[in-house]
């Protein structure tokens, strides 16, 4: 609506405004400080580079109002029903990738009305999925006819319930749109390499039967010990204890009985 702009004689917070406006049918006047218009449009220039180096084709769900539009970003839209979210990218006919968009308004409605949870799980579905909002978290606790705490403990739920599915607060309209653009850009190169990894590893050798690692030193000490040989603190271990060993294991045919003593035939265990 209308504004009154203010410049006061002072060298800090020295402008404001009067907006005039109608809300709920009813005239209203705010009054906001430069730091308040500040935070509700933030002084950003987006860039213009192409998502994960390629362009885009989005597909826009047939039944979106008023959708994006995507002029400022490198991409083409195309309109048709989607079996989940708003906007989505697809590969080969499969699509890999979906993004709802809502504002908080809308988001309140969904979650109040038990929709969310159907909602999110038709996103996980997808696979690469996300719910992205056009406002700040902080508008979450500015509600004016739900309790904020309601939709705080809704969205710890949902992130608990469908963590593959984040819902991500864009703070406005075109920073929304933007971060849209760039995940559904980095789905569509990651799926391509997902495919292109799993077709290099069916082009690879079957792999061998790994071979059994020989015991170590320490192994057949330890061993020697348990067993009542006597070996040294340190240092190397005498032929006759790897041996004694080695028949143990089963790596030899011994031939004959074994005293696990002094690995000498005659005493001791049998090796069978």
């Amino acid at each position: 609506g209308a504004s009154v702009d203010l410049v006061l004689a002072r060298s800090r917070e020295n402008r404001s405004q009067f907006v005039f406006t109608r809300a709920r049918g009813r005239d209203v006047i705010f009054w906001q400080t430069a730091r308040t218009t500040r935070q509700a449009r933030p002084n950003v220039s987006l860039p213009t580079a192409r998502a994960a180096a390629q362009e885009l084709e989005i597909l826009v769900d047939s039944h979106e109002r008023y959708p994006w539009t995507f002029s400022h970003q490198q991409a083409s839209t195309m309109r048709r029903p989607l079996p989940a979210g708003d906007y989505a990218v697809e590969v080969d006919g499969l699509i890999v990738a979906a993004v709802e968009r809502k504002s908080l308004a809308d988001l309140v409605t969904t979650m109040t009305t038990g929709k969310l949870r159907y909602l999110l799980a038709d996103l996980a579905a997808v696979g690469t999925a996300a719910v992205v909002v056009e406002d700040r978290y902080s508008a979450v606790f500015k509600a004016a006819h739900v309790r904020p705490s309601t939709v705080a403990d809704g969205l710890g739920e949902a992130a608990a319930r469908f963590p593959s599915v984040p819902i991500v607060f864009a703070e406005t309209r075109p920073l929304a749109q933007e971060w849209t653009f760039r995940f559904l850009g980095a789905a569509a190169v990651h799926h391509q390499e997902d495919r292109l990894g799993g077709l290099l590893e069916a082009t690879l050798p079957a792999a061998g039967v790994v071979p059994v690692a020989a015991p170590t030193t320490a192994d057949v000490r330890r061993w020697a010990r348990e067993n009542g040989l006597p070996v040294p603190e340190r240092g190397r271990l005498a032929p006759d204890v790897w041996r004694v060993y080695r028949l143990a294991m089963g790596d030899e045919d011994g031939g004959g009985r074994l005293d696990l003593r002094d690995g000498t035939p005659g005493r001791g265990v049998t090796n069978r």
